[in-house]
């Protein structure tokens, strides 16, 4: 754990990495959760603004705080970090659901890991969440530069698969289009389709948003051996953001994920 994290963090004073609208003073975060005890990981594309910054953009302390930065760390630089500081980071990683998650964005999810007896929740917890990115940027990742999303993805595309590796994670779940896509170009993995009438998406001007299902299984990711099978599952939609994601939906996506780790096992 502690060789990607340190790489991590070295990069975040590195050129390439200054310009590619990273929150440089905000520590890497290479997984929400103890990856490590984790049978189940969902995943996105790159941690909120929000992990650090309130509504305002002010930096979260105290109570607030979900994540370590410079100022939290009493650091000047990156570059200055040692054996403690890596220790604290990786605890706010390993604790996050137990402080202050972004329950907003992460009881959706929760609530879709459930059928499969996976949650992120209390000292008993099976599952955490990961990102292709493991860095926060102040922009959306859509509203970055392709330049700076390249940058961003050659430097740190095969931390996904070193964090799967060092972990028991069987089954991973793809939240939204975005993800999959980015996850397919990344892993080398290809995802077959299937669309799902059931998950459809109503709207009143244009045709329903169509629901699609995406599954592969796979030994690799980005050319890391894993040692074992990975069940891949995803979904196009992306359950926080897309529109008109209603509770019977939620409810379908659930029962797929259950019955697809059911026909592997």
């Amino acid at each position: 754990m502690y060789t990607t994290l340190t790489t991590l963090i070295n990069l975040l004073d590195s050129g390439p990495m200054s310009n590619a609208g990273v929150i440089s003073w905000g520590s890497p975060v290479p997984s929400f959760g103890d990856f490590s005890a984790s049978k189940v990981a969902t995943l996105g594309l790159n941690p909120s603004n929000r992990e650090f910054v309130d509504e305002a953009g002010n930096e979260l302390t105290g109570k607030f705080r979900r994540f370590h930065t410079l100022n939290s760390l009493g650091l000047e630089s990156w570059s200055d970090v040692d054996a403690r500081h890596l220790q604290l980071i990786w605890d706010s990683c390993q604790h996050y659901f137990w402080i202050n998650p972004y329950d907003r964005w992460f009881r959706v999810l929760d609530l879709v890991i459930s059928g499969v007896n996976a949650t992120y929740y209390g000292k008993s917890a099976t599952a955490c969440h990961l990102d292709l990115i493991p860095y926060a940027t102040s922009q959306k990742w859509t509203e970055l530069s392709k330049k700076q999303r390249s940058t961003l993805l050659s430097m740190v595309g095969n931390t996904l698969g070193q964090i799967v590796r060092e972990s028991p994670i069987k089954l991973i779940i793809l939240n939204g289009k975005s993800v999959v896509e980015m996850f397919q170009d990344i892993s080398g993995v290809h995802l077959e389709k299937q669309k799902m009438p059931s998950w459809s998406l109503p709207r009143r001007s244009t045709l329903n948003v169509v629901g699609v299902a995406y599954h592969g299984i796979t030994n690799t990711l980005s050319g890391i051996p894993l040692g074992r099978d990975l069940l891949v599952l995803g979904f196009n939609h992306n359950l926080q953001s897309s529109f008109g994601v209603t509770s019977k939906v939620l409810r379908e996506i659930r029962h797929w994920i259950a019955n697809m780790v059911l026909e592997v096992n």
